[in-house]
């Protein structure tokens, strides 16, 4: 292909790939904001029961991923290489969300067990989709720039879903409580079993048909001029397609910031409904709670393609941190129960959550440096990188609720003060801490839009970092 062409990326193009993140966030959003809590407060598992279940998961996820994307990349069909599994794996992956927030009929280890295997089946049906979602955008484009802007669409995807799960989710599981739990000091209801269940039932069905639209709306343009298919696929295990992607120093790069942002968001998301219930004082407001900071997200993110042609990626995820690490601290030092300012201050840190989108324009970028410094283009391998390090991070963000029982929590009373200020600690400080740790590798980052595009000419032109040499 000519480096002449100038790449466009259409208003439909971007809105079926943002269908995609839609249809990733439908399935985990429950089981990001509200697992934790259903496991404490609904099925009742102890902290280190639900550390055991979210570390095993997580762990294999972090295994799983890899896998997943070398078996994508070596996928061959009429559909392309990644789209099929967009068809094929939302269903099972339904099917695991309900049973994930199902309390089945047995006590004891039984139970304990039964969630570990719902939770890991989850895990890998989501993968099996969110893999080949986050590697399809290096197929149906090929500019960097527009990369960047699908990199964008998904995230306004994200957020966009964020704010309707956020404002209607704990009002359907209030709505479909037949036995809401009544707080003993604010009298505010929370939600039951039931609830729960049927808030998984309907995210799950309305998340299979948005899969399919993304599926069919996302044409692999690029995927043979990229790839060789007609010659023989080269014979490379597993092991060494990790060692080729680990030279790549600038993928690791995004992935080791994206482990240790990830740790700071997820690990935030997972107690925040603690903080809000227990420190605020209302189940009501978790709602807003929510809706604000995925507002802030949307708006964090839609400055992103604006925002990276004036500082560059880099710089731009660097003031994207700061702006969250600040919201977070202001937070803390300023805890209230009042809506206006927890919600503000929510929206304020938030505005960083839209760094994920320069992280996925950011393995665009890697993606092509690595076939220009070794021969090889791995685009599901490369995706799976990112998505390992989601994976590693939640893994390790599995103590989070023994670190809760740490401070004195107890389900489904007041708690003391003391355990009001550390779980506020925790949901606040620590991940303003993160947010700063998770720009050290970002530091380290040298693929500016100049540097892409040198690589993309020499690519082009059948040149290689060794033939500069």
């Amino acid at each position: 292909m000519s480096n002449t062409i100038k790449e466009k990326a259409s208003p439909k193009l971007l809105t079926a790939y943002a269908l995609g993140e839609v249809g990733c966030q439908m399935s985990w959003y429950m089981i990001n904001s509200y697992l934790n809590l259903f496991y404490t407060d609904i099925v009742g598992l102890t902290g280190v029961a639900i550390t055991v279940i979210v570390a095993i998961a997580r762990i294999w996820d972090a295994i799983n991923d890899p896998m997943m994307g070398n078996i994508a990349d070596h996928t061959n069909t009429r559909w392309g290489r990644f789209r099929p599994y967009l068809y094929f794996a939302p269903p099972f992956l339904a099917v695991f969300n309900i049973l994930t927030f199902t309390v089945f009929p047995v006590q004891g280890v039984l139970k304990a067990v039964l969630c570990l295997i719902c939770y890991v089946g989850t895990g890998m049906a989501y993968t099996a989709c969110s893999i080949a979602y986050q590697a399809l955008q290096n197929v149906i484009a090929i500019d960097s720039r527009v990369r960047q802007l699908l990199a964008t669409a998904r995230s306004v995807g994200s957020s966009v879903i964020g704010i309707i799960l956020s404002a209607v989710v704990p009002t359907i599981m209030l709505k479909f409580s037949k036995n809401p739990i009544i707080n003993e000091v604010t009298g505010e209801a929370s939600a039951d079993a039931r609830g729960y269940l049927m808030a998984a039932v309907i995210c799950s069905a309305v998340m299979i048909p948005v899969f399919w639209l993304c599926a069919a709306g996302c044409k692999e343009k690029y995927t043979n001029q990229l790839h060789d298919n007609s010659a023989p696929a080269e014979k490379t295990g597993f092991l060494q397609n990790i060692k080729s992607l680990v030279q790549n120093d600038q993928l690791l790069m995004v992935v080791l910031a994206t482990v240790a942002g990830t740790i700071c968001v997820t690990g935030r998301y997972g107690i925040l409904t603690y903080y809000v219930i227990y420190v605020a004082g209302s189940f009501s407001l978790i709602g807003p709670v929510f809706t604000s900071m995925t507002i802030g997200q949307l708006v964090g993110t839609l400055t992103v393609p604006f925002g990276t042609k004036i500082f560059g990626k880099k710089n731009y995820m660097i003031i994207m941190n700061l702006i969250m690490a600040l919201g977070f601290v202001l937070l803390f030092l300023f805890p209230s129960n009042n809506k206006i300012v927890i919600c503000g201050l929510s929206f304020l840190g938030a505005l960083g959550f839209g760094a994920p989108a320069i992280c996925y324009g950011m393995v665009g970028d890697s993606i092509e440096y690595g076939a220009w410094k070794l021969g090889k283009r791995q685009e599901g391998l490369a995706a799976s990188m990112l998505s390992f390090g989601v994976k590693l991070a939640t893994a390790l963000c599995a103590p989070v609720v023994m670190l809760i029982e740490a401070v004195g929590y107890v389900p489904n009373v007041e708690q003391t003060a003391a355990t009001k200020t550390g779980i506020n600690f925790m949901v606040n400080i620590l991940p303003a801490i993160l947010a700063i740790v998770s720009l050290i590798p970002v530091f380290l980052y040298k693929l500016n839009e100049k540097k892409v595009a040198e690589i993309r000419a020499d690519l082009d032109a059948g040149k290689h970092a060794w033939d500069h040499k």
